[in-house]
């Protein structure tokens, strides 16, 4: 791996600005956001009127706190268009969750916050080791979902060449990885792992391919899974972060220097950690679900956005503004099994350090009686290692106990047996519904 560290020279000017000239831009930023937020979503100004709380009431960033939290269920209960903050002539885009457990989330942007996307994308891949003149080949999917969109458009903003290959068809991927031989895969990470397992199919060593960096989000992903992508795939795997509510991806990135963590641009999301159970404000550094605050966004301004991502702050290192750290899980992804929290992210990292087993897995809870129960499918690396399914179950059950506390099921399948995503990994199926 070459690691391609961003030219000082590149970086925008407030990627090397004071901590003090940051907070003060936020400042400004944010009590703009709140004045224009008020005066034109009226869901909005009638939560802050039951909280007698008013935008002229934001002196200090803390006073943040002071104001409504913004959840998911707002959005769909203002379906389709009732939180923009601008006439919906001024929308140039629409974007939506896929509504697969209710109606759909639904997003807007003017042509300024497109520029504004495209501008943060943009740093996110140059934080992430990108070049203008570099080849990136897009495999996020493309239409209503946020991810390859915003990777294309934030790409062609670097100026960068994009192959627009969107997800699926994946004997085509390689096929165009070999052929056109990018510099820079943007994928989630467990479709990047079924790339990798068509590229050995067809006999060809993934570590050989042309792809120097792999930047990939849309999951939680951990760093047993970086380590298996990497040394695999021959390439940097550094993380990008978004969620379409607050704008898509590139609301944060990792630098490739560090690989640390993804650096927030706070420039334009301020975030906060809050207590999950009671919504209070923590200290940065301790453990909380993320909150985001936009600060420069037109048509749907979004005010302390509960992302039920579980996280903490930690300082700036590669960048002065501040980073998270990798989610462990989100809350409402959180299992309750007998009385244990389970995170898919830690039975992952059992997996992936299990000697003969493929790096593919999901989840199935069901109930016995009055007791829920956890079965984890895997799959077998080889013939060779199936035939050892005993010993290879035997072991993660022992070490899913130790390092999770929950007893579970172990099913060994053949290898390519356990079903693949051509986007976001399906984690998690529960029979209890």
């Amino acid at each position: 791996m070459v690691c391609r560290n961003a030219d000082p020279a590149t970086l925008d000017p407030i990627e090397r600005a004071s901590i003090d000239e940051l907070r003060s831009l936020q400042l400004e930023r944010m009590q703009k956001t709140l004045q224009h937020t008020y005066d034109n979503v009226a869901a909005f100004r009638a939560k802050c009127d039951s909280k007698s709380v008013l935008p002229s009431d934001l002196k200090t960033l803390q006073d943040l706190a002071l104001f409504p939290f913004t959840e998911k269920g707002d959005l769909r209960a203002h379906y389709p268009f009732g939180l923009f903050a601008v006439p919906r002539e001024r929308v140039v885009r629409i974007h939506a969750s896929s509504g697969t457990t209710g109606k759909p989330t639904v997003v807007g942007y003017t042509q300024n916050d497109i520029d504004t996307w495209a501008n943060v994308v943009a740093r996110s891949i140059r934080a992430g080791g990108g070049q203008p003149g570099d080849i990136i080949h897009v495999a996020y999917g493309y239409g209503l979902f946020t991810g390859g969109l915003g990777a294309h458009y934030g790409a062609e903003r670097l100026g960068a060449t994009v192959i627009p290959m969107s997800g699926g068809q994946t004997p085509k991927q390689v096929q165009l990885i070999q052929d056109f031989e990018p510099d820079i895969i943007m994928v989630t990470p467990s479709y990047m792992l079924n790339i990798a397992d068509e590229f050995e199919r067809q006999g060809i060593d993934t570590a050989t391919s042309s792809l120097k960096v792999g930047i990939f989000g849309a999951e939680p992903w951990g760093e047993q899974m970086r380590h298996e992508i990497e040394s695999r795939c021959g390439l940097d795997a550094v993380d990008i972060y978004g969620l379409s509510e607050v704008m898509g991806p590139g609301v944060a990135n990792e630098c490739i220097e560090t690989k640390d963590g993804p650096t927030i641009w706070e420039d334009h999301f301020y975030p906060e950690i809050v207590d999950p159970a009671s919504g209070d404000p923590v200290a940065d550094g301790e453990m909380g679900e993320l909150v985001f605050t936009s600060l420069t966004k037109e048509a749907l301004p979004i005010i302390r956005y509960r992302t039920r991502d579980l996280t903490r702050l930690l300082p700036g290192t590669a960048r002065p503004m501040r980073r998270m750290d990798k989610i462990t899980g989100r809350s409402d992804d959180m299992l309750i099994i007998r009385g244990v929290n389970v995170f898919p992210t830690q039975i992952e990292e059992r997996v992936l350090q299990q000697s003969g087993l493929a790096p593919h897995y999901q989840l199935r809870v069901s109930r016995s009686g009055n007791l829920d129960t956890l079965t984890v499918i895997v799959e077998a690396e080889n013939i060779g290692a199936f035939e050892q399914l005993d010993a290879i179950g035997t072991s993660l059950k022992g070490e899913i106990k130790n390092y999770v506390g929950v007893s579970t099921t172990i099913e060994v399948r053949e290898p390519g047996k356990v079903p693949r995503s051509e986007g976001k990994a399906v984690r998690v199926i529960d029979d209890r519904k």
